[in-house]
């Protein structure tokens, strides 16, 4: 990653630290890529470009923990259906469409432009064609977290289930910043390809992420399969640990929550998709009594229909509110951090990511507080949780470097992607003509 230096000023710091110290008319100096100092703006020693943040919040990058950046493809394609269903008509459009790199590429860049524009500066992502989502991060100049993908039977990439283990080694090989494996599922992924694919991240010092207790049907699927419930599954392979993030884990008893908390293992929660493809609700006041680390995803583009993780933010700190019958059940602080710090925490890199703090590195953004619903302003916290939109996002910065400036994507041309994507419309409608 690129390394940078500059000085921001006037700013309203919102440090997401572990006490979320909030600093007003703050300061920031950047070098080399990493916050170098932080303080009252009239007292900043100026370095490399002078930023004026013009009262601005100035907050860690936001950290998505679970996505399929490459499905920009198909957004709205498929509409009103439960997972099982939905999935057999995406992998349908998948399959006619992905056997090509290029088009995992595109539609990675699609998504990561959207991403950006929406203040994330890393994602944990699972797609097909590992490779192409790895570049197209590289070219938008975020943080990526990907790896092998695993999946019984052809995937949509046109690889067979004898290919993936081969293809994880090499992505390790490649020395990514943040590499691991991502099997489907354990429906559609058996224990011998888990546990191979385990291994070998733990022999690389990588991470383990699977799709987990998404559906009641996944449940009875698994459960009928094996005996044991998705997490009882999962512990028996020795697929549970500080390596391991679980999307989604909606449909959890107090043993599963257990065990998840007891063993490190941390989970992603996406309340849009979960929404959307009426999965349920996930335990999140239990699971963070029981102190497992949580973390926010967006899931992909066609399961929640875009990737916005102030959505995402606002939803886990409203939904459970209700679901509970307690309106501090989860609260802005605590959904802030699932947001930042802890998915630095999920990716093994909370001494570097995740919040504003001398020594870590520069991946902040800047919300614009110019807009009628930021005023007045009482808790800038609550704020970003309860009443801010990807909208406001101004500026982002991955290591002291811009990827938006003024709401313009600096390392993408987005209009070109635009175009690319609306033409494949009627190659995508026809796919799913097609007996």
């Amino acid at each position: 990653m690129a390394s940078a230096n500059l000085t921001v000023k006037n700013a309203l710091l919102v440090t997401c630290d572990a006490h979320h110290r909030v600093v007003e008319n703050a300061a920031v100096v950047v070098r080399d890529g990493r916050f170098a100092w932080i303080g009252p703006s009239g007292e900043a020693p100026e370095h490399g470009e002078v930023i004026d943040a013009g009262g601005a919040i100035l907050m860690p990058g936001l950290i998505n923990m679970h996505a399929h950046c490459g499905d920009s493809l198909f957004r709205g394609l498929v509409e009103d259906k439960p997972l099982e269903a939905w999935l057999q008509t995406v992998w349908k459009a998948e399959a006619a469409l992905l056997g090509d790199p290029q088009m995992c590429r595109l539609g990675a860049e699609l998504g990561i432009a959207e991403l950006v524009r929406g203040g994330v500066t890393s994602v944990m992502d699972m797609f097909w064609h590992e490779e192409a989502g790895f570049a197209a991060a590289r070219a938008a100049g975020i943080r990526w977290a990907g790896g092998g993908i695993f999946f019984d039977g052809p995937g949509m990439d046109g690889r067979g289930p004898e290919a993936r283990l081969a293809r994880a080694r090499a992505l390790f090989d490649a020395g990514h910043e943040f590499c691991g494996v991502l099997p489907h599922g354990t429906y559609t992924v058996g224990p011998d390809s888990l546990s191979a694919a385990l291994a070998l991240s733990r022999e690389r010092g990588g991470f383990f992420c699977t799709h987990a207790a998404e559906t009641r049907a996944e449940q009875e699927t698994v459960s009928a399969r094996y005996g044991k419930s998705v997490i009882r599954h999962l512990d028996d392979l020795g697929a549970l640990g500080p390596d391991v993030v679980l999307a989604h884990c909606v449909h959890l008893d107090a043993e599963e929550i257990a065990l998840l908390a007891e063993s490190g293992t941390h989970v992603a929660l996406n309340p849009m998709s979960n929404l959307k493809l009426a999965s349920g609700f996930a335990p999140v006041p239990e699971m963070q009594a029981a102190g497992v680390n949580l973390t926010l995803g967006t899931d992909g583009p066609i399961s929640g229909n875009d990737m916005d993780m102030f959505l995402a933010m606002r939803l886990t700190a409203t939904l459970h509110k209700a679901t509970s019958g307690d309106a501090a059940a989860v609260g802005a602080r605590e959904v802030l951090h699932m947001a930042t710090l802890n998915g630095a925490r999920a990716l093994g890199a909370e001494d570097r990511l995740g919040s504003v703090e001398v020594g870590k590195e520069a991946d902040f953004l800047l919300l614009d507080l110019r807009a009628p619903h930021a005023a007045p302003l009482f808790d800038p916290v609550g704020h970003i949780v309860y009443s801010a939109s990807k909208a406001d996002v101004r500026d982002v910065f991955v290591a002291g470097r811009a990827v938006l400036r003024g709401g313009a994507v600096q390392g993408l041309d987005v209009a070109a992607l635009m175009a690319r994507a609306q033409a494949l419309v009627p190659q995508i409608r026809a796919s799913l003509e097609e007996e």
